[in-house]
C-alpha cells in the first residue's frame, strides 16, 4: 500500500488528498492538475506541488505531458484490460501459493478486515470501504510468502484506481465485494488453492466490466 514514510510531511498530504480525490471520483479521469490552482487549495510551495505530482505519477495515477501539464490518467479499453491481465495472472499465482488451510490467526485477522469493511459498506462510508479492502487483498496475498509478487499485486491495484473508483458508489457492487471476501476466507479453511485462486481473479471482474462498459456508453473507447 501507499506508504506515505516515503515522502515528506506536507508533500505526503498533497499526495493523499489528489489520491483520495481521484478514489472517491472528485477528480475524474483527465481532469488536467494545475498547480496554481493546486497551490490556492494547499498552503504548500511550488516545489512541494511539483514533487507529489511527480510521486503520483509513479504510483501511475497521474500522467504528464510536455505543454499540457499533469492529469488524471485515463485509461484506454486496450490499457484496462492488459492492466487486469496482469493482475489476474499475479493474484492467481499468490493465491496458489498460499498455504492451505490457513492458520487460524490468518483467518481471524481477516474476518475482523472483513467485519470493518462490511460496517463501513452499511455505513457507506467510502475512504473506510477503499482501506479496509486493499487491506483485506493485501493481508491474504501477503501469506504467500513472497514479498516482490505482493508488491507487483500492490502497484496493479494501484494502477487500476480508475477503474475500480466507478465501483466504490455502487451499493449493489459492494454488496457482491462483500460476499467474496467471505467466499475467500471460506476457502482459506479448506485445501483447494484453485478455488481461492477462480474466486480471486472472479473477484477483479465486475469493476472492470463496469469500466469498460461506460468507457463505450460515453465514446471514449476511441
Amino acid at each position: 500500500m501507499l506508504n506515505m514514510a516515503d515522502y515528506g510531511g506536507k508533500e505526503a498530504d498533497v499526495v493523499k488528498a489528489l489520491e483520495e480525490d481521484i478514489i472517491f471520483g472528485k477528480l475524474a479521469p483527465g481532469t488536467r492538475l494545475v498547480e496554481d490552482v493546486l497551490l490556492a487549495r494547499f498552503p504548500v510551495s511550488r516545489h512541494t506541488i511539483r514533487q507529489a505530482l511527480y510521486q503520483l505519477e509513479k504510483l501511475g495515477v497521474v500522467t504528464r505531458e510536455r505543454n499540457k501539464g499533469a492529469m488524471v490518467r485515463r485509461l484506454s479499453p486496450d490499457e484496462v484490460r492488459q492492466i487486469y491481465e496482469v493482475r489476474e495472472l499475479l493474484q492467481r499465482q499468490a493465491a496458489l501459493m498460499i498455504p492451505l488451510p490457513a492458520s487460524d490467526a490468518l483467518i481471524a485477522e481477516l474476518m475482523e478486515i472483513h467485519r470493518v469493511y462490511s460496517a463501513h459498506v452499511d455505513a457507506h462510508y467510502l475512504r473506510g470501504i477503499h482501506e479496509a479492502n486493499d487491506r483485506f487483498h493485501l493481508t491474504m496475498f501477503s501469506a504467500c510468502g513472497n514479498d516482490y509478487l505482493v508488491s507487483s499485486i500492490d502497484h496493479y491495484m494501484r494502477l487500476s484506481l480508475p477503474v475500480r473508483a466507478n465501483s466504490l458508489a455502487d451499493r449493489d457492487k459492494l454488496e457482491v465485494s462483500r460476499q467474496h471476501h467471505w467466499f475467500m476466507i471460506e476457502a482459506m479453511k479448506r485445501k483447494d488453492n484453485w478455488v481461492l485462486a477462480q474466486l480471486c481473479v472472479d473477484h477483479l471482474q465486475p469493476s472492470k466490466i463496469f469500466y469498460l462498459q461506460e468507457i463505450e456508453k460515453t465514446g471514449d473507447a476511441a
